[in-house]
């Protein structure tokens, strides 16, 4: 009797599981040779309304001469580009032949103060040049000092076709101080 319940158990164990068990699963791909309708949407899609860019292009910048960045510019920078940082800030970016040292060494006679060495590999050595508002800025204004040859890079390629050197030992990166923001 026993054993004629747990034959029938089985039995209808088998028949509910069986269905599930040899339906077939779709084809996360299609085929060689298949084609498929496209879908009709039961509804016709509403149209977007206009949205505003995602990216708004900033104010032209500056020319990039030491003068206008109200920081000194280490001799034979040459001005590579310059970014939008957001809240109305820029950094450009100045590459240099010279080694990073030499480079971290003007600046803090220059500019009369340490900085900090943020970064020992590769190494970035930074100078603020102003006070850092968080509710008008994204980076603090500073002059950041990176060496592109440590670890045997060959440097930061130089953007300029055929433009001389090929290479940039170091980079400057300067946010300048915005005039609202100065010291």
């Amino acid at each position: 009797m026993v054993r004629n319940s747990l034959a029938r158990l089985a039995i209808v164990v088998g028949a509910l599981a069986a269905p599930t068990l040899l339906a077939q699963t779709p084809a996360p791909f299609p085929r060689p040779g298949q084609t498929r309708p496209p879908a009709q949407p039961s509804q016709p899609l509403p149209t977007p309304a206009a949205v505003p860019p995602a990216y708004t292009p900033a104010a032209p910048a500056p020319s990039g001469e030491p003068a206008d960045l109200g920081v000194p510019l280490y001799p034979g920078a040459q001005f590579i580009a310059s970014y939008d940082a957001g809240r109305g800030q820029r950094y450009y970016l100045y590459g240099v032949p010279s080694d990073f040292l030499q480079i971290v060494g003007w600046y803090r006679t220059t500019l009369k103060q340490k900085g900090d060495l943020v970064f020992e590999e590769p190494p970035v050595h930074m100078f603020d040049i102003g006070r850092y508002r968080e509710e008008t800025m994204a980076f603090t204004p500073s002059v950041t000092v990176k060496d592109y040859t440590w670890a045997g890079s060959l440097g930061y390629m130089n953007p300029k076709p055929g433009g001389t050197p090929a290479r940039f030992n170091t980079i400057i990166q300067i946010v300048p101080n915005l005039p609202a923001a100065s010291r």
